[in-house]
């Protein structure tokens, strides 16, 4: 998975490219997390992935308690409807914030 940060203030914005299973889930767990510190809010751009696994799931789940935790957003953009699909499956598209 490519992973591409860019900030603006307390505005992150991750760009995600490829797979996010049980290889790329610490990855993106590694660069999530510790942007709360700084930011109010942070935008994941999914435009680029095409599969998230149960350990992707974990991440997403772990980035959104601990940004209500730290006061701050998280939002999910540009998901393919084959994702969506997966968090509806899963009752992810009831936690997550997906514009």
């Amino acid at each position: 998975m490519k992973i591409v940060k860019s900030q603006d203030g307390t505005k992150v914005f991750f760009a995600l490219d490829g797979r996010l299973d049980t290889v790329t889930a610490p990855e993106l767990q590694n660069v999530l997390i510790p942007a709360f510190d700084d930011a109010k809010s942070v935008t994941l751009d999914f435009v680029g992935v095409a599969y998230v696994s149960s350990a992707g799931l974990r991440v997403l789940l772990l980035g959104e308690k601990t940004a209500k935790s730290k006061n701050c957003s998280m939002i999910l953009i540009n998901v393919s409807q084959e994702i969506k699909d997966i968090f509806e499956m899963t009752g992810f598209s009831d936690i997550l914030k997906i514009a």
